[in-house]
């Protein structure tokens, strides 16, 4: 038999049976991956979050592999059709694809062409002819004519020719073919190996599809076509501006009736024993199995596989979307500090909130510094004035439309009035919007207009990035690409699982958290996290853990689940504050006990702390790798993983584009990451693209584990193309600006394409500046 799930689960993940045996139980029971992963290391034998991550996924995808072979396997026993041969090849099926083969010649459909020639007896001519290819088609096909006729009710227009009865028996075949499972799994395979993908415009959609424009005349290799290329590629498919297909290597386009034999068709005819020896019936045997990859089976497979490559670019655009969420959430924060945050406008104004160190608007305006008002004296005179009084140490700029010239008013407020010691940060200010029309923002911000309460969002975001992301759907967030062409519920378990994790990394302070931020704290839902806040505001601040007890609906599971990482600082115990679950607290006291020492003195004894052995203090319940994160803890109770707060130094008097010289060296902060490089904001008002190629000295297959979305970078300028804003950079020191004349000055972006596709099917790196253009293009 085949594996148990729990078997399976154990060979992907590495770990033991017992340990995946274990992890399921607690998921079964209602744990948390951020739970399960930190407080019962024990009983998983240490499985951490990204492999139960991958487990809960895995798990979820083997049960209903399990509930459909169940189906399967009823639905050919009701047809009484079942084999031990058939039943054991379906027990052993591992996964859905080759558990669909399996059963495609018996699951239920219309009743096709195969059926209705079968029924008039012609599966008797098409077994003479395949065993047998010296019988003569037309003498053999004679025998089978017969009238219309009924059956079951049903019209059946009989065998009128010799001419029906071969079509009749050629159905039978090409069906028998099409379905059956080894063969088609070989032709999968191959297919998958030397498939082309290939696109070209739609007649007359020329102008309409500009922006496809690099498609139109396309073909790459179906194995190696990156995820944004696909998902591009369908989304023109989709929008009918491009005509996307699937080919073999061998072939020039898509099969056509009289092109040679293939290598599938030769497959397929191996299999069935075709061969052209000159007999009589050879040559309609050929025809039949063309017949059968063309019509049936390289239809069936090219709908598989370029579904198979949707699913597969998905997956990958959901990853990069949840690895740049996870970077923007932890990103770190710049603390309990008075900042301005700017919503930038043009027409409408920028709109102005200042928030105290704590988060509280204190103040609010709008101002008219660009078009069509222009009045720039004023706006700064205005900022200047409200950073003033409210002792602002940070301007928060949002990076929508007006955020290039917002941020050069900035910094001629810093120019304008350097005694006030402001930084300017420009920040995301994605899903802002949603935020400031949302019920939750209507109860936090009652009094504020909503074009308002964007300034306010951006303000925050920038003290304290988690806390205000959290209220904030994450397919919001716009850090993904083509996020709006995959599997929404898909994007959305993956993005949810992303925020629960940074939350619980970073833990919770029960006493001033929001609603939004609580619902995301293990075991807490939104009901629950709403009944701590109302709890909180009609009692007070929680004095310690155990008062949580009291709030309506939040029992001893839930407790158990959320209690490690909610934070009640300056409260009874010093241990609430720290990431010590109440249930290990009797081990502190054993530590403490034998050292004879009061917590408060051992807090933050680092010496202290790790001259204790932790096997000494575990027992059956509480073993070494939890005594161990308990010492950890005590060094730096609370700490939070997230980095020191740092802001890039924009080089003086480099303001513009135009300021930008080759092999000028610059500091920046990157604002997105693609599968295809960064983008890096070195303050003249237009991000530049390091191209993946340039990130590093060695080889990189993925930008993300070279760089992370905030984080600041030193940048080399390869290239400038001001009048098309495009700008080329390196993370490799040692490049060299390209001299005048070493390439052509114009070069059209489907030609810097060309040069995409095969810098990447090469999988060699080459120099970013020449695919500046077509990344600067990507990203818009």
């Amino acid at each position: 038999m085949l594996p148990s799930i729990e078997q399976r689960l154990a060979v992907e993940l590495a770990a033991k049976p017992a340990q995946v045996a274990a992890a399921v139980a607690l998921l079964d029971e209602g744990a948390t991956v951020p739970f399960i992963a930190r407080y019962r290391k024990e009983v998983t034998g240490g499985l951490d979050d990204t492999q139960l991550r991958l487990l809960e996924e895995r798990l979820r995808y083997l049960r209903e592999l399990e509930d459909r072979r169940a189906a399967i396997i009823a639905s050919i026993t009701e047809q009484n059709k079942m084999t031990p041969e058939l039943l054991d090849a379906v027990s052993h099926a591992e996964d859905k694809t080759r558990l669909e083969d399996l059963y495609l010649p018996y699951k239920p459909k219309r009743r096709t062409k195969a059926q209705i020639a079968a029924e008039a007896g012609l599966t008797e001519l098409a077994d003479a002819l395949l065993a047998d290819p010296t019988l003569n088609p037309e003498e053999e096909a004679a025998r089978f004519i017969k009238p219309a006729f009924q059956i079951d009710g049903t019209d059946n227009p009989g065998v009128p020719d010799t001419k029906a009865a071969l079509d009749g028996a050629r159905q039978i075949l090409m069906e028998r073919f099409a379905e059956d499972a080894t063969l088609l799994q070989a032709l999968r395979e191959y297919l998958n190996e030397h498939g082309i993908v290939e696109s070209k415009v739609a007649d007359g959609k020329q102008d309409a599809g500009a922006k496809f424009a690099d498609y139109f005349d396309y073909s790459e290799t179906l194995s190696t076509i990156p995820s944004h290329r696909a998902l591009a590629l369908f989304r023109g498919r989709r929008e009918e501006m491009l005509n996307v297909n699937l080919r073999l290597d061998t072939e020039e386009e898509k099969p056509k009736w009289d092109a040679p034999h293939n290598p599938c068709e030769g497959r397929i005819a191996a299999r069935f024993g075709v061969s052209n020896q000159g007999r009589p019936a050879d040559k309609w045997l050929a025809d039949t199995v063309r017949w059968a990859w063309r019509v049936k089976i390289f239809m069936h497979l090219e709908t598989e596989l370029m579904t198979a490559l949707r699913e597969k670019a998905e997956v990958e655009a959901i990853n990069v979307f949840a690895r740049n969420l996870k970077d923007l959430l932890l990103a770190a924060p710049a603390g309990p500090r008075a900042t301005m945050g700017l919503d930038p406008g043009l027409r409408t104004g920028v709109k102005v909130a200042v928030v105290d160190a704590t988060g509280k608007v204190v103040d609010t305006a709008t101002i008219y510094p660009h078009q069509p008002r222009n009045d720039w004296d004023g706006a700064l005179h205005t900022l200047a004035q409200l950073a003033e009084k409210h002792k602002v140490a940070l301007i928060s700029i949002g990076n929508g439309t007006a955020s290039r010239e917002t941020d050069k008013l900035a910094q001629d407020l810093i120019k304008l009035r350097p005694e006030l010691k402001l930084t300017k940060i420009v920040v995301s200010e994605a899903g802002a919007s949603v935020y400031s029309a949302s019920e939750f923002a209507s109860r936090e911000l009652p009094e504020l207009d909503v074009s308002l309460r964007g300034a306010v969002s951006i303000a925050r975001r920038l003290q304290d990035p988690l806390a205000e992301l959290v209220k904030i759907d994450p397919k919001s967030i716009g850090v993904g690409q083509y996020q709006h062409d995959v599997g929404q519920s898909q994007l959305a378990r993956s993005l949810d699982a992303v925020v629960e994790d940074c939350v619980n990394a970073v833990g919770v302070d029960v006493n001033t958290a929001s609603a939004p931020l609580l619902a995301r704290v293990s075991g807490l839902n939104n009901s629950v996290a709403q009944s701590i806040v109302s709890y909180r505001d009609m009692k007070g601040m929680f004095g310690s853990r155990a008062d949580l007890l009291a709030v309506p609906r939040l029992g001893d599971k839930t407790f158990e689940q959320a209690a490690g990482f909610l934070r009640v600082m300056n409260g009874d115990n010093p241990l609430d504050a720290s990431a010590v679950h109440p249930e290990s607290y009797p081990v502190v006291e054993k530590i403490l006990a034998d050292i004879s020492r009061d917590v408060k003195n051992v807090v933050g004894d680092s010496k202290l702390l790790k001259s204790l052995n932790p096997a000494k203090y575990a027992d059956e319940k509480f073993g070494v790798p939890t005594v161990t994160d308990i010492l950890k803890e005590l060094e730096k109770p609370g700490r939070d993983p997230r980095p020191e707060f740092t802001t890039a130094t924009f080089k003086e008097g480099v303001e513009e584009i135009r300021d930008l010289r080759p092999d000028m060296i610059l500091e920046g902060v990157v604002t997105n990451v693609a599968a295809f490089g960064a983008f890096v904001d070195i303050g003249v008002h237009q991000d530049g693209l390091v191209h993946i190629s340039a990130l590093s000295n060695t080889f990189v297959k993925d930008p993300h584990t070279v760089v992370k979305a905030g984080q600041v970078v030193k940048v080399k300028v390869l290239e400038v193309d001001e009048k098309r804003k495009r700008i080329a950079l390196t993370m490799r020191l040692s490049d060299s600006a390209p001299t005048p004349g070493s390439r052509p000055e114009q070069r059209s972006d489907r030609n810097d394409n060309r040069r995409l596709q095969q810098h990447q099917n090469a999988r060699q790196p080459e120099p970013a500046g020449a695919m500046a253009a077509a990344f600067a293009k990507l990203k818009g």
